[in-house]
Order: C-alpha cells, then sequence, then structure tokens
C-alpha cells in the first residue's frame, strides 16, 4: 500500500513538473513570438478601477472614461508627421519626442503617445484615425472625486515610471498605477488585470481579424471595490474645524482600530492631479515649502507629545508600585530635580496632588517624581529606562503602527544605549527628566497618540488602526482584527480615566463639555523649537487634546494636534469635542463654539514664524 502511494506522489509530482516546463518553454515562448511579431497588434482591456466609498457606503472616488492613443512606430510615415500633429492636436516638436521616446522603447510594440484624452477631445482624433497608419486607440477609465476630501489618506493615481515597469513587468510605458495613499497600498486589489486581445494584419498593416481564433486572448479580470473605516460626513466637518491652522485630527473606534478620520490641513483638491495639468499642479504642491500640504501631519508630523505623555508616566508608576491611587506629591510652584535645575509648574503656589488632581491640573511636579521613581526602581538608570521603554513601546509609540497606509514616522522614544552614547555612560534619571512631561527626546505622531487615547479607552488594549473596512470579495489582513496588549494591567486604568474625566469637568479643558456626553481626555501644550544657524530657537507652543468618548463606553478615541496652538486647551481640545459631538449626534449644538472655531485663523502665527524662521537664516 505504502509502496503505491509513493508511486502516485512521484507520478504527480512528475506531471506537475511536466505541465510547468511546457508552461514556460512552449507557451511562454508562443507569447513572446507574438509579442515581436510585427503582423501582429496587441491591444488592452482594461478594467475599470475600483470604487472607493465611506463607511457608510458614501461614494468618494468613482470613474469617468479616458482614450489613449498609442502608436506603433514601424507603422508610421513620418514624412507625414505635421499633419499627424495637426489632426490629433499635439505640437509638432512633443509628437517627435514622444515618437522618438516609444521607437526607442520599442519599434513593433504599441506605447502611449498621448494618455488621459477625454471624451470631447477624443470626438476629432476619433474622425480622423482612419488617415493615419500605426495609430489606435484604448479606452480607460480615470478618476473621479465625490468628496474634496483627504488627498493624502487617499492618493492618486498616474503614469507609471521606468524603475517601476523594471521592477514589476506587468506595467507598461503610459500605464496608471496607485500613487501614494490607498491607491498604492491596495494598487493590486483596485486595479483588476487587464486583459489582452491579439489582432492579425496583412501587408498593408491592415486589421483583418483576430490572431489564431483569439486562443491567446485574455479576459480583463474586474478590480475590487474598497469601503474605507472613514466617515466621509465626519471627515469633511474636521476640514472646515482646521480651515487657517496647520495639523491634523486623527480619530478611531476604539473597539475595532477603525480610523473615523484622518484630517491634514492645509490640504489640498485631488481633481486637479487628474488630468493633463497633473504634473504642473503636482510640482505647485511640492514646491509649497510653507503650507506643505503633502505632507501628511497625521502620520509624518513628529512632536514632542507634551503634558499628554504624562498620562503614560502615572500608568507606568502605577503598574510598578511606584505610585498609588492615594499618593500626594507636594509641588512647590516646580520641582527642583537637580542642583539649580528647576522644572516650573503651572502654578506659584505650594499644592499637594493626588493621582487624580495631578491628572487634572497637569502637575509636572507629581509626574516628574513619578518618572524619577521608576527609573531609580532597579539597579541602574540604564536598566531602569530601558523597562520604562519597553512600557511606553507596548502602547505603539516609537514604531509605525502597521496600519495599511505606505506613509509614516515612527517617533522616538529613547533607550539607555541612546543616552549612553550621548553621556558617555555617565547619566542619571534627573538627566532624561523631560521625557516625564512628554519633552526632551521623546517624539510622537498624531496617530499614535489617537491610538493611546483607545488604548486608554480599551482598558489596555489596541487593534492596529487601519483605513479599508471591507475589500469587495476579498477579506482584510487579519492583523487588523487582534488585539495587542500593553504591559499594563486593566485594573490601572480606571483611577486615570477618572483624572480624564476631570480634565473636563474640573481641569485644564472645562471650554470643552459637552451635555449628556461624558469625555475622558487630556490636553498637552508641547514647546516648540528650531535652530537657526546652529542655535535653538522657540517659537509659539503646539496645542494638542487626546481623549474618548463616552468615557465608560468609548465609541470614539481622538487625537487633535494644532501647530503653533499655544496651549491645549485653546484650539486641541475644543476641537476635540466638536469632533466627538458630530460624530455622537450627528449635529453640533454648541454653535458658539463652532462658530468660535470655524473663524478661528492662525494665519499670522505661521507668517510671524515663517519670516522669524526665514530671517535668521538668512542674516
Amino acid at each position: 500500500m505504502r509502496d503505491k502511494l509513493l508511486q502516485l506522489l512521484i507520478i504527480s509530482v512528475g506531471t506537475l513538473i511536466i505541465v510547468k516546463l511546457f508552461s514556460l518553454q512552449v507557451l511562454n515562448s508562443s507569447f513572446e513570438v507574438i509579442n515581436n511579431n510585427a503582423s501582429v497588434q496587441k491591444i488592452y482591456e482594461f478594467p475599470e478601477r475600483g470604487y472607493i466609498y465611506d463607511r457608510n457606503k458614501k461614494l468618494i472616488v468613482s470613474n469617468d472614461f479616458s482614450y489613449d492613443l498609442l502608436v506603433v512606430p514601424m507603422d508610421v510615415n513620418l514624412e507625414d508627421s505635421v499633419l499627424i500633429s495637426k489632426d490629433f492636436n499635439i505640437k509638432t516638436g512633443v509628437f517627435r519626442k514622444k515618437f522618438l521616446e516609444a521607437k526607442k522603447f520599442s519599434n513593433v510594440k504599441a506605447s502611449i503617445l498621448i494618455s488621459n484624452i477625454s471624451k470631447d477631445e477624443y470626438a476629432p482624433i476619433q474622425e480622423k484615425l482612419w488617415k493615419h497608419s500605426g495609430f489606435f486607440v484604448q479606452k480607460k477609465s480615470k478618476r473621479t472625486y465625490n468628496a474634496s476630501t483627504a488627498a493624502n489618506l487617499l492618493g492618486y493615481i498616474s503614469e507609471v515610471n521606468k524603475y517601476e515597469i523594471e521592477k514589476n513587468n506587468y506595467y507598461e510605458i503610459g500605464e496608471m498605477i496607485g500613487r501614494q495613499g490607498l491607491e498604492k497600498t491596495y494598487e493590486n486589489k483596485l486595479r483588476g488585470i487587464k486583459g489582452v486581445k491579439f489582432f492579425q494584419k496583412d501587408k498593408f498593416n491592415r486589421v483583418i481579424g483576430s490572431y489564431k481564433n483569439g486562443n491567446y486572448d485574455t479576459l480583463p479580470i474586474p478590480s475590487k471595490d474598497l469601503t474605507l473605516t472613514i466617515d466621509v460626513d465626519l471627515q469633511q466637518y474636521g476640514d472646515s474645524l482646521m480651515k487657517n491652522k496647520r495639523g491634523s485630527i486623527v480619530a478611531i473606534e476604539p473597539s475595532t482600530g477603525e480610523i473615523l478620520a484622518l484630517v491634514n490641513s492645509p490640504s489640498y483638491d485631488l481633481s486637479n492631479l487628474v488630468d493633463k495639468n497633473r504634473s504642473a499642479n503636482y510640482k505647485k504642491l511640492e514646491r509649497d515649502s510653507v503650507g506643505k500640504p503633502l505632507f501628511e501631519r497625521g502620520l509624518q508630523g513628529q512632536y514632542a507629545p507634551g503634558s499628554t505623555f504624562k498620562i503614560v508616566s502615572a500608568l507606568i508608576g502605577l503598574q510598578e508600585n511606584i505610585i498609588k491611587e492615594e499618593t500626594v506629591h507636594k509641588c512647590e510652584g516646580g520641582h527642583f530635580y537637580a542642583k539649580n535645575s528647576f522644572m516650573k509648574c503651572h502654578t506659584k503656589e505650594t499644592t499637594y496632588s493626588d493621582l487624580n488632581n495631578a491628572i487634572y491640573t497637569s502637575c509636572n511636579t507629581y509626574f516628574a517624581k513619578t518618572y524619577k521613581g521608576i527609573i531609580e526602581n532597579y539597579e541602574s538608570s540604564s536598566v531602569g529606562l530601558d523597562k520604562w521603554s519597553d512600557y511606553v513601546k507596548s502602547f505603539g509609540f516609537g514604531n509605525y503602527l502597521g496600519y495599511d497606509h505606505p506613509t509614516g514616522q515612527p517617533g522616538f522614544i529613547p533607550n539607555s544605549e541612546y543616552y549612553n552614547g550621548w553621556y558617555n555612560n555617565s547619566w542619571k534619571a534627573v538627566t532624561t527628566i523631560s521625557n516625564s512631561i512628554g519633552q526632551g527626546e521623546i517624539l510622537t505622531t498624531p496617530i499614535q497618540l489617537a491610538n493611546f487615547a483607545a488604548t486608554i479607552a480599551n482598558r489596555g488594549w489596541y487593534i492596529t488602526p487601519h483605513f479599508v473596512r471591507k475589500i469587495e470579495n476579498d477579506s482584510i489582513n487579519n492583523k487588523y482584527k487582534k488585539k495587542k496588549f500593553s504591559l499594563i494591567d486593566s485594573k490601572h486604568f480606571e483611577p486615570i480615566i477618572k483624572g480624564m474625566i476631570n480634565v473636563i469637568d474640573v481641569g485644564t479643558a472645562t471650554n470643552s463639555k459637552i451635555r449628556n456626553i461624558k469625555i475622558a481626555g487630556k490636553t498637552g501644550t508641547a514647546e516648540n523649537f528650531i535652530r537657526i544657524n546652529g542655535k535653538r530657537k522657540q517659537l509659539t507652543d503646539h496645542s494638542i487634546f487626546i481623549g474618548f468618548a463616552p468615557a465608560d463606553n468609548p465609541k470614539i478615541a481622538v487625537c487633535v494636534f494644532i501647530e503653533n496652538g499655544y496651549w491645549g486647551s485653546r484650539w486641541a481640545a475644543p476641537i476635540s469635542s466638536l469632533i466627538i459631538e458630530k460624530y455622537m449626534k450627528n449635529k453640533v449644538d454648541r454653535k458658539w463654539l463652532e462658530d468660535y472655531i470655524l473663524k478661528g485663523d492662525l494665519s499670522s502665527e505661521y507668517l510671524k514664524a515663517y519670516l522669524t524662521t526665514n530671517f535668521k537664516i538668512n542674516e
């Protein structure tokens, strides 16, 4: 019996190898012959690119049709170049240049001469095609945007370059590929697979019928539609709140990791990157070094998290038994952490704070002492800091998080190796004390802070943030369904959440209360420094807020980051509360606050920063 099974296995494997060899040696060689046969014309059939919907099935991205004019160089009579240029509405010099490029690619293969011809432009070309041998047209789809929002999130499509063709032989010159954003991440799903038809030509280069009765033709494989996690109404509302401000809004559904909004400001209109002016319009965006609309701040912006990071110190302190909920620290207007080194607090008066009070008053002293206790809880500062670093990274800080977007930055969470390099192995907890309040060397991105808020909302776990909820007739990656746990026990989150609720009720963000919706949050004010001619120059602080609601059954977690926005309660907290209210109620009742934010304009602040920077650099 075993011998028969072995024989059957050998025969099966042998058959597979023979079929594979036949495919490689016969079929592939046949296609090679066809491709290099001047009497055979190849025309691709492109499936319509997949549509993109928001989480509520509202259409965001669809298609219109356009046309490409293709040329087979060996079939063209160049003596007619002036007439060809006139009939096809292309400058003679441009035609000759593109023709030479096509000929360099292949004299016998078709390549695109003019791409993205509109329906109106195509009509007169179609009437004159018969006059010129070597030209034909193929139909394809081009992107149409039904909502002017989320440009950097969605990305766009454009022609493949030489590197991409060399890297992936699926593509040929003139074809379109997803560029940036979700168009890039999900390119293989959105494009489908093109089909091909081969036609036989006679000695006069006229098509006389299908080649070999269509035996080598293939049908296009349809593309797949995407349903995003984004709520496009919330996204567009966020856009309106961010007008005349720079920064980002990131909103996440804590229970699923689905990103509800990713607002970048300033942004741009994707419809400007569709037609023939795409390259010129893109260059304008690229040259905007002031607003930087192509810079996705929510994913790429690396900033000090400021006081929002005090929550991390508190959680680690509870886990390490450095503090309890009842632990009280005295604050005398700040904290002397070394000789002649003083960390100011928000009041000059002597106060006594427990954990709850320290959170809602944002006491620097409390969290500095907690951080110092964490680092000094081990045999050396190096061991203590590495333990601290591991805790911090378990919340998703210091890495790209793994979301389904090609853009991002990891931020930075220091470890002992970093400080050993800087201080030649001679440093203590107080050397790194700024880490306790989210300054120092720490860098985070807004999406990491939003994910941190979601982790607190979930009492210690998160699901990898992602932008795609559903792929037509397919499934999303399993990593977007699995929980990731922090290194903090769930019981320690309750006292933290109590303090975060009091931030809104009686603390630093009382201007952000919503009737009948209990928010848990934390304001942050991050110092903003730049280097000019080697010198450190301080600009206006950044305004930050993280939070979630409802506090007892979270449906939304949010981070708002406003560059040069002063303190956290001035801009970031009220914007966050409006986003929460809009999502939870589908309307905003606090029209006074909405009006204040909509009319808010930080343009003069950005101009001041720009002039200061450039004047100093050019001195």
